[in-house]
């Protein structure tokens, strides 16, 4: 979310959006988390200025933030439509159409921007990570369904790609009923060597997968030997993708890894046989940050503590309940206070009695 940050930083101190009088009000409740409050203020301001490119930035900002993505994007581009050279407004569409998979849109995007701003340093730099990205173009081969493109580099992977569109497409019904959602973007999958993996994501030695808007898999060594780890690690990062499509921010990392832990198979099990066995327990509330610096066994703890902790909310309120917690914590609710609201229970007490 860095991008977010800069925008917001934009916004508080550039005279070209400093002379709207509403502006200043709205990014500092982005800034602040209040997306709902956000988006009300740029709503309310659109009404008596509705050619400011400056509220329709602010306002496409605060939607996508909430999980629209229709409206933000139609926000974005009419702010472009209006001042064709606020690279602020490109930098946000393009990273909206990469996450939504239009990876060439995305990169149109960003080269019309380069006529304006030939110089911007995130520009040039998001431009040249777009062009290096995984596509038909750069030579790798393609299995389509109704909801996801998978990108494998050559024949021999063919068979495998076929399997991978099929659980992909189990799972984006099975997670996607069980918290009604269902994303309108194909969500592009990549398969990768390991070491493509390690180059590209960065990620940890013990991660499985990423997701940042592409899923991205590396599709050696457990992956095609051990029965049912490609379905695993598969339904895993579709449940992120759907995560991400109700709340794009602020979700604690134990709620969507454990939710994700949750939708795998046989994954509230492995939880339960996990945490049975240890030791240690990791506190629920320093499980809210990011896992990348554990080690493999505290990773190992702290996924299974958060598939637990998913498991029991799930039983605790539903559903229903839970994407209505995801809702309000993209709305900008305090966690603690959402959390109180949707369960009946404090999320202090909650964390102590999963022990």
């Amino acid at each position: 979310m860095r991008l977010i940050t800069l925008v917001c930083v934009m916004a508080l101190s550039t005279p070209a959006f400093a002379q709207s009088g509403a502006s200043p009000t709205g990014w500092k409740a982005i800034r602040e988390g209040r997306n709902a409050d956000a988006a009300a203020v740029f709503e309310e301001a659109l009404r008596a200025e509705p050619r400011d490119p400056s509220l329709f930035l602010g306002a496409g900002l605060a939607a996508q933030l909430m999980g629209d993505l229709r409206k933000a994007r139609d926000s974005f581009e009419q702010a472009l439509r209006l001042a064709p050279n606020l690279t602020t407004a490109s930098l946000l569409l393009g990273d909206l159409l990469y996450r939504q998979s239009d990876l060439r849109g995305a990169i149109e995007v960003y080269e019309a921007a380069r006529t304006f701003a030939p110089d911007d340093k995130t520009l040039s730099a998001r431009l040249a990570r777009l062009r290096e990205e995984p596509s038909l173009e750069t030579g790798f081969f393609q299995s389509q369904s109704a909801h996801f493109t998978v990108l494998f580099e050559g024949p021999a992977d063919e068979e495998l790609a076929r399997r991978a569109v099929d659980i992909l497409e189990s799972a984006y019904w099975r997670v996607g009923t069980a918290l009604y959602t269902f994303p309108e973007h194909v969500i592009t999958v990549v398969l990768y060597t390991e070491q493509q993996f390690r180059d590209t994501t960065r990620s940890p030695e013990w991660a499985a997968a990423a997701y940042d808007g592409r899923i991205r898999v590396p599709m050696r060594g457990a992956l095609q030997q051990a029965a049912g780890e490609l379905e695993r690690v598969l339904t895993h990062e579709v449940a992120h993708a759907m995560i991400r499509a109700i709340a794009p921010r602020g979700v604690p990392t134990w709620l969507n890894e454990g939710m994700a832990v949750m939708f795998e198979p046989d994954g509230s099990r492995w939880a339960s046989a996990t945490i049975g066995g240890a030791r240690d327990w990791i506190p629920l509330q320093q499980l809210e940050g990011d896992f990348s610096g554990f080690s493999g066994d505290q990773a190992r703890i702290a996924y299974a503590e958060s598939g637990e902790a998913a498991r029991r909310l799930f039983e605790e309120a539903g559903g229903a309940g839970v994407v209505a917690l995801l809702q309000d914590i993209a709305h900008g609710v305090p966690l603690d206070y959402a959390f109180e609201q949707r369960t009946l229970t404090s999320y202090s007490a909650f964390a102590t009695t999963l022990r």
